[in-house]
């Protein structure tokens, strides 16, 4: 996976916070954004919102479907007004908005003992039913390799065991993070 230039990051950034002020403000998406270089490949991505420091949002794709520069828009948007932990962001929210992108490396196989806390993300599934967690998850609630596994299933609706599960299956990815700074003049 590619490394992102610090000018692409700011633009990641930038236009992850164009679409959320638009759909806050205006309920309605940018109307145009970059699709060149880096913007018009095609990478899984999340888009994780904090106001005042407090989680609000966190929406992503994890199949490479759409242009990055779309799925930014789009996950940036969602994460605003549809996460469903949340309610929607108003806007006097976006005073104390910072905004972190995860950019996810292609899901592989993974076993319960590789996982590297901190290091992998990891998504769970099971029939139907998919739970992930980005890395950062695991270090920002000190969670152990077992209560990671846990939170995953958690996530997607099972049992916390059901990573134990025969039919269960584990993937683990990398990101690249990047957020803006948490200095309230940039934030």
């Amino acid at each position: 996976m590619p490394s992102l230039s610090e000018a692409d990051r700011r633009a990641a950034l930038q236009l992850a916070r164009s679409a959320v002020v638009e759909a806050v403000a205006h309920r309605k998406l940018p109307d145009v954004f970059p699709r060149e270089a880096i913007f018009a490949e095609r990478h899984a991505v999340f888009v994780t919102l904090h106001v005042s420091k407090r989680l609000q949002g966190c929406i992503g794709v994890i199949e490479a479907n759409e242009p990055l520069g779309e799925a930014i828009v789009r996950c940036a948007a969602s994460a605003a007004l549809e996460d469903p932990r949340f309610v929607p962001m108003k806007a006097d929210q976006l005073g104390g908005l910072r905004i972190e992108i995860s950019l996810l490396s292609p899901m592989e196989p993974i076993a319960p003992e590789s996982i590297q806390l901190g290091h992998h993300g990891l998504l769970v599934r099971l029939h139907a039913q998919r739970g992930l967690l980005l890395p950062q998850v695991a270090i920002e609630h000190r969670l152990t390799r077992e209560q990671f596994l846990e939170e995953s299933c958690r996530k997607a609706g099972l049992p916390r065991e059901a990573w134990r599960d025969p039919e269960a299956r584990l993937f683990g990815f990398t990101c690249e993070v990047f957020s803006e700074n948490s200095n309230p003049e940039q934030a």
